[in-house]
């Protein structure tokens, strides 16, 4: 975007860009809803995306979870590591894929034990405080705060609480095509208040990064 964009310009992006899918997870098959099974698989596709390497291959890795009947915390950590195992490598992961596994495995284990498999448990348990809920989701396995940022990044529109939120992809594009610098930034275009919008800008914004779209946006 021209360096003397006027607020509208921007406003017009933005909605640009939110318009264009609903956000991230979703626009790639992964249906952002406050339920067990979806909120558990997108901690998962957030663990996958954390990982260095083409981001294909962590979605294609998330939909081979799924594929496998592995949709809940349940049902995944009663799944056998070699299984895992099997299914990672066969959808294209590479590197400690057996460490990966482990943190999988360990990662339902726990949120089975911890939650009951529903991490709505665990917002309650921090009494919807998003400093606490941070806290508690970097105490799963395999969870770091890079992983709570693209786990919150979809959560937001419905754990409103935690917004704004925005990962370091959200955040290049957004500095590249001239939004702003931050979470707070990218909150002030989408709309005060507006928790879903955001989550589907900064999806978006993520997109344009990941997929190398700067030219298609700004065209």
């Amino acid at each position: 975007m021209p360096t003397n964009a006027t607020i509208e310009d921007k406003k017009r992006l933005v909605r640009r860009l939110a318009g264009s899918g609903r956000g991230f997870a979703e626009q790639y098959g992964f249906r952002v809803v406050n339920n067990p099974s979806s909120l558990f698989q997108i901690l998962c596709l957030a663990v996958l995306l954390s990982r260095r390497g083409d981001f294909r291959r962590a979605l294609d890795s998330a939909h081979a979870l799924y594929a496998q009947g592995w949709d809940s915390a349940a049902r995944l950590a009663r799944s056998l590591h070699a299984e895992r195992v099997r299914v990672l490598r066969d959808s294209g992961q590479r590197g400690d894929v057996d460490g990966l596994a482990t943190a999988l495995g360990d990662l339902a284990q726990t949120v089975v034990d911890r939650y009951r498999g529903d991490l709505r448990r665990l917002r309650a348990v921090a009494h919807h405080d998003p400093e606490r809920e941070r806290a508690l989701l970097t105490e799963l396995p395999g969870v770091d705060a890079t992983v709570v940022d693209l786990f919150l990044r979809e959560a937001q529109a419905l754990w409103r609480e935690v917004a704004p939120v925005a990962d370091r992809r959200a955040l290049a594009a957004a500095r590249k095509l001239g939004l702003g610098r931050s979470a707070d930034d990218l909150a002030g275009l989408a709309g005060s208040g507006e928790s879903e919008r955001l989550a589907w800008l900064v999806g978006a914004l993520a997109r344009v990064d990941l997929e190398g779209q700067y030219a298609q946006v700004t065209r």
